[in-house]
């Protein structure tokens, strides 16, 4: 009877997370909320527009024994291309954060930032070389006067170290 009652108790305690992160404006929709039974519209032209960002900023895990950097990053020749063209007009700048390398192992083209809310499309350039690239702006909490993570292959395309802090200017896309 014990155990039942304490399942009962965890059951009904975490069954208002999901509330509360509504609440707070930290829920998002998920594709598995939609296989769940749940319905998540989504307009037409923001699917079309996700799967050619995908395109860009996903790659696969690269393979277990990957030790360097060059077996770590997934991304393909087309991809770096891809993601390296001039940006699109209308980006709005959203501040600069202090970034450090994230997980070397999860792959893609991503920054992890204080600096948005939502995830979305953006752009990171470092003022020091100039260079940018198109990545995936994935939300984390903390100030935006935070430092943010980013992905190695990101950190690669705009010619910033792995190992040492760095500035760089993160912005929507047009």
């Amino acid at each position: 009877m014990k155990k039942l009652v304490i399942i009962f108790s965890l059951s009904v305690g975490l069954s208002g997370c999901g509330a509360l992160s509504d609440r707070l404006g930290l829920a998002k929709p998920r594709a598995a909320d939609a296989a769940m039974g749940g319905s998540v519209a989504v307009p037409e032209a923001v699917k079309v527009e996700q799967t050619e960002l995908n395109a860009v900023t996903s790659a696969p895990p690269p393979p277990p024994a990957a030790r360097t950097a060059e077996a770590l990053d997934t991304t393909t020749a087309a991809q770096r291309a891809a993601a390296t063209a001039p940006a699109a007009q209308g980006a709005r700048v959203l501040g600069q954060t202090v970034v450090s390398l994230g997980s070397a192992t999860e792959p893609g083209l991503w920054i992890k930032t204080p600096l948005v809310q939502t995830e979305m499309q953006g752009r990171v350039t470092n003022p020091a070389t100039g260079q940018s690239s198109t990545v995936v702006l994935i939300p984390i909490a903390g100030p935006v006067t935070a430092g943010s993570r980013m992905s190695l292959a990101a950190l690669r395309l705009i010619g910033a170290s792995l190992t040492d802090l760095t500035t760089v200017e993160v912005s929507t896309s047009g």
